[in-house]
């Protein structure tokens, strides 16, 4: 078994389990970002639209009403059950779903106009490859966004968040900083038309919980977060119960 399918089995684990619970997760369900997609769909009723490492289909939803079709596709398919369900129940009819990884997918050249993707990249084992077939799968003038946790950059801060994502979540892989995905972006083919950063709070509670992280790695993420120097906590804005910010990358590329 290669260490990509064997990263496969750990993300399908890890979320299919908790899929129920990221249908219901404030953070996942609200954010600003939502309106951005909206405003940028809102005169696009003829597009087909691809919602990559879909999760509960939270991006699906608040876009569905405004195009021809979403495809919700994720490579957990209990996750893909739930958003199908969800769906149904919502009145969505023109969502479908489709089940594979990001680095394979089982579409033509040129299917989308639209690759949409939330808090999935760093899942994924190989970003490049995902990102060399977005662009495969996107119309010419096709448009893709991408958001997700971003890490500062500076080496204290990165390897200080990688940490506490992996100690979290074992099947995380890198939260990329602003200049990897700039050049992530560029080598497969795509042209940046513009990012921007926002901040998100986690409550670390809720965090845990989603996750269902066992307690020994939550007590050593507390441990890590109380042992850092000032410059980490203060980034970070980490409170006496664990909560604390990230930053998150809004980017917007075009085939």
């Amino acid at each position: 078994m290669t260490s990509t399918a064997r990263h496969s089995q750990v993300v399908q684990k890890q979320f299919g389990e908790q899929a129920s619970a990221y249908l219901s997760s404030t953070v996942h369900a609200q954010g600003t970002e939502f309106g951005l997609l909206q405003a940028e769909l809102a005169d696009k009723p003829d597009a087909r639209v691809l919602d990559l490492g879909c999760g509960a289909g939270h991006v699906s939803f608040h876009v569905a009403a405004l195009v021809n079709e979403v495809v919700a596709y994720d490579l957990s398919q209990q996750m893909l059950d739930v958003v199908s369900a969800a769906a149904k129940d919502r009145g969505l009819g023109n969502i479908s779903t489709q089940c594979g990884a990001a680095e394979r997918l089982p579409f033509a050249d040129g299917e989308f106009d639209y690759v949409l993707s939330r808090y999935s990249a760093h899942h994924w084992s190989d970003l490049g490859q995902a990102l060399r077939e977005v662009r495969r799968v996107l119309k010419p003038g096709g448009v893709a966004a991408f958001i997700d946790v971003m890490s500062p950059g500076s080496p204290l801060f990165d390897t200080y968040l990688q940490s506490v994502e992996v100690l979290r979540d074992t099947s995380h892989v890198r939260d990329y900083s602003a200049g990897e995905w700039l050049r992530q972006v560029s080598e497969a083919g795509l042209h940046t038309r513009s990012t921007q950063r926002q901040r998100l709070r986690l409550e670390f509670g809720s965090w845990i919980e989603r996750m269902r992280t066992p307690v020994t790695m939550s007590v050593a993420i507390r441990q890590l977060q109380q042992s850092m120097g000032t410059e980490v906590r203060d980034y970070f804005e980490i409170e006496p119960d664990g909560s604390f910010s990230t930053d998150v990358l809004v980017l917007w590329c075009e085939r």
